[in-house]
């Protein structure tokens, strides 16, 4: 099926609002437990379109389009919605904390990795990655609507409802920052180590000792590992240091699923960021692909254009922003030169990827450094040979998930998306139980994925794979909406093999329902930029322009137009007007240009048939 963003984004709005807003009143249901995951999930797939997307703003009730208003009508008229929201956002920020401290709870998306043990409240209420990311996305989408609300009303309760609002927003965004930076780690591998050996087998391409693979490690990273090395903002333990500078040592970097052991406070010498919560580290300090990419998403987010013109943050959240830039610039480089390592073959071409820390493999951490890779891509110039190279790695997992028929054995058994990935949270042990997260969003990030490298086609071919690899996607994605019930419209979360509960049918999973929404953007994105360039069809529409100028000239050369205007000469100025519009286009619509410059030609060929049978016209 084709991508169309604005009906389905309205499809799913329409559907949100039926299922949240029962009676006109906001309905939380915690019946399958809670997450302040799920709740900033739920809450982005209003924000986040009506924030990104100009045509379905929601701040301003006079320019709130029909369709958007119609598919909201759940929630009143257009002067009603951003009423409701903000009182929505209200109850969001008083369900998410403990007295003033924002809270960041896994909550019950955390599972346990033996389904006879049962996890402790204590567990249940770590904070997770997932919630930071989520909230760093949510709060700058919240302070971004709070600024359109305030311009639009003069009632003085509306106004202090709102004060109050960015107050606690700009809390939690602080908050959320905060966890981002004490969850960043960085680990030192030896090479004789297991994990090492790991590491090794992902760079050896040609049969070297392990020697050759560390020398060849110091070459490609040296730079990086004098960055990490040499930058004390970073906050890394004095032992990861001396280990770092050890030239016999591999590394990784990237984000863990909660605040590392150990991890240092941030240093706020503010008095107002009092109440940022900044809780003892629980996770092993070992990054993890998974929360790295989350991170990432919420990062980029939190770098754009926008956040930073909008003023959208103190001084503060500026500083915080920065030390979350170098985190994320170090990241890039680790993960895009680790993928592509080597002079012939990416090691992300050998599917699955296997992790270090868990020395596991799966399609889904192949796609999880395919997102890396694309974040790399989107932000500095690639070449058409990378783009090439990463178009075939996703053909491949599309094939791994099931997508076109061509599944392996092994994805028949293991698919990364029936029945998902669980992965074992270290560290969460010292607490209780053994705790897991499971991703069931492998569909959902190849949509995503395969959308925003549409946006770096540089070929009419690669994007017409990449069209075709989404619309196989998206047919997949599609599958697993709701049919019936009260989340009719939305999406079911996938079933998990080894838990003892299966997501129940018709049971919303704002998870996935999220991930599609920013899917559905990312595609408003893509169609509101130019299309990809095609040399070839530039260089036909330049040989058609230049053949109907030449005819068009001869035309008006041997039969001048009439003193007084007639038909005959209007239509000539049509012409003119037409191939004027196929020289204008013809180095970003190459396409158009050829469409109207053929279309001159057949008309001057009708106008010389013409004249050759009646001798004049």
């Amino acid at each position: 099926m084709r991508i169309r963003p604005r009906q389905h984004l309205l499809d799913i709005w329409q559907a949100l609002a039926r299922h949240s807003f029962p009676g006109g009143v906001w309905a939380w249901d915690d019946t399958d437990g809670r997450s302040s995951v799920a709740d900033a999930e739920r809450l982005l797939c209003l924000l986040y379109p009506a924030t990104e997307i100009p045509a379905f703003r929601l701040d301003h009730p006079d320019t709130t389009q029909l369709d958007v208003a119609k598919a909201l009508r759940a929630l009143g008229d257009t002067t009603d919605i951003p009423l409701r929201l903000i009182e929505v956002l209200g109850e969001f920020m008083e369900r998410n904390r403990h007295g003033r401290e924002p809270d960041f709870a896994g909550g019950d998306y955390f599972v346990p990795v033996d389904p006879a043990l049962k996890l402790t409240p204590e567990q249940r209420g770590i904070d997770v990655v997932d919630s930071y990311s989520m909230s760093v996305s949510l709060c700058l989408a919240v302070l971004e609507f709070l600024k359109g609300c305030r311009s639009t009303t003069r009632r003085q309760s509306t106004l202090d409802r709102i004060d109050r609002l960015q107050s606690d927003t700009s809390v939690r965004l602080s908050a959320a920052l905060v966890g981002l930076l004490r969850s960043f780690t960085v680990h030192v591998i030896d090479i004789a180590s297991p994990e090492g050996q790991v590491l090794a087998g992902l760079l050896n391409e040609d049969g070297l000792s392990d020697r050759q693979v560390v020398d060849r490690f110091q070459r490609r990273f040296g730079t990086l590992r004098a960055t990490i090395t040499e930058s004390p903002g970073l906050h890394l333990p004095a032992e990861v240091r001396d280990e770092l500078t050890n030239p016999n040592r591999l590394f990784e970097c990237g984000w863990s699923w909660s605040i590392v052991r150990d991890a240092p406070e941030f240093p706020f010498k503010s008095p107002a960021y009092e109440a940022v919560p900044q809780p003892a580290g629980v996770a092993s300090p070992l990054p993890n692909l998974h929360f790295t990419v989350v991170a990432l998403d919420g990062i980029v987010d939190l770098l754009s254009e926008r956040t930073l013109t909008r003023g959208l943050l103190d001084t503060e959240q500026h500083k915080l922003a920065n030390a979350l830039r170098l985190r994320w610039e170090i990241t890039h480089q680790y993960w895009s030169a680790l993928a592509r390592f080597g002079e012939d073959r990416w090691p992300l071409a050998k599917i699955p990827w296997r992790t270090t820390s868990q020395q596991s493999d799966s399609a889904y951490f192949s796609l999880s450094v395919v997102s890396v890779l694309v974040h790399d891509m989107m932000r500095r110039r690639t070449t058409g040979h990378d783009l090439n190279h990463l178009i075939k790695v996703m053909e491949r997992l599309n094939e791994h998930g099931r997508f076109t028929g061509a599944a392996t054995n092994d994805a028949q058994e293991t698919g990364p998306h029936s029945p998902g990935v669980t992965m074992p949270l270290p560290g969460s042990e010292a607490l209780g139980p053994a705790m897991a997260w499971v991703m069931t969003d492998f569909p959902t990030q190849l949509l995503k994925r395969a959308v925003q490298l549409c946006s770096l086609a540089q070929k009419t071919s690669e994007e017409e794979k990449l069209l075709r690899l989404t619309e196989e996607t998206l047919d997949h994605v599609w599958s697993h909406r709701v049919e019936d019930g009260a989340g009719v419209g939305l999406w079911n979360g996938l079933p998990v093999t080894g838990l003892q509960t299966p997501v129940p049918a018709g049971r919303p999973s704002w998870s996935i329902t999220e991930r599609v929404t920013e899917c559905m953007v990312a595609a408003h994105i893509l169609y509101i930029q130019p299309p990809s360039h095609s040399r070839d069809l530039s260089g036909q529409a330049q040989e058609a322009i230049s053949e109907a100028a030449h005819l068009l000239g001869r035309e008006q050369e041997q039969y001048p137009a009439p003193r007084r205007a007639t038909d005959q000469e209007k239509w000539m100025k049509r012409l003119e007007a037409d191939l004027e519009r196929a020289h204008r286009l013809v180095g970003e619509q190459a396409g158009t240009a050829l469409a109207l410059a053929l279309d001159v030609l057949a008309r001057l060929d009708t106008l010389a048939r013409a004249r050759g049978t009646d001798g004049e016209v």
